[in-house]
């Protein structure tokens, strides 16, 4: 029953995970508390939810799945207790940043292939864009734990507690780059995140502008086929 479930919804599952992973933070203000306990539901909710996608692929995709998801929810867990080492941070978040690629690609191969228009596909491109964050907060992370001060609006204390702190200005960060706001209150500081930054811009864009012409063709498409 809990398969079928994760297979016949798995977009919408998968978007609603995304979503409460990203913006949780807006109800809490224990931070040491969001770290300890909101964030490891978190991913173990995200390693779940992703499944669906999993479902009808290979037996070697699901292998790499299986591994990843449960890197996804043990590292957040050692957390409480390594949180301070950058190192420990470090595989972290290079480790969170594969698992959601790797979902990214599934959804994407997704995108291209139907040549209809459906509610799969608009939860898929929306699930497409929310991966983006997750995976550039990620990639970011590496670069601030690696040196805190590779951007300017971000308090450099390694702690427990500042850690979500780091993730949610992060998101917040990248969101508004991807979106091409950019109010400036966090900027790069190194050419590395300035280079980076340059090309998440870019990326956002590319996504937005190539995605908006795939469901137009798919739209056109299921059209003609109609009439």
């Amino acid at each position: 029953m809990m398969k079928k479930i994760l297979h016949t919804y798995k977009y919408e599952i998968l978007l609603f995970a995304l979503i409460q992973h990203l913006f949780s933070g807006i109800f809490l203000t224990d931070m040491a508390f969001y770290t300890k306990v909101i964030w490891p539901i978190n991913m173990l909710i995200l390693g779940v939810s992703s499944a669906g996608i999993f479902i009808e692929k290979g037996k070697w995709k699901k292998i790499i799945k299986a591994i990843l998801s449960i890197g996804a929810v043990a590292f957040p867990l050692c957390v409480p207790f390594f949180g301070s080492n950058p190192i420990f941070m470090t595989a972290l978040n290079l480790s969170l940043a594969v698992f959601y690629l790797f979902i990214f690609i599934e959804v994407l191969r997704f995108l291209m292939k139907p040549s209809y228009i459906n509610k799969d596909i608009i939860t898929a491109s929306a699930c497409g864009y929310f991966l983006l964050i997750e995976i550039s907060v990620f990639l970011f992370q590496i670069f601030y734990y690696a040196n805190p001060n590779s951007f300017k609006g971000i308090n450099t204390e390694f702690s427990v507690a500042n850690s979500a702190n780091v993730f949610m200005d992060l998101v917040y960060y990248c969101t508004i780059t991807l979106t091409s706001i950019g109010f400036g209150d966090i900027t790069p500081n190194t050419h590395v995140t300035k280079l980076l930054t340059s090309f998440l811009g870019v990326t956002g864009q590319f996504y937005s502008v190539v995605l908006v012409g795939i469901l137009i063709s798919k739209f056109t498409s299921s059209n003609s086929k109609n009439h």
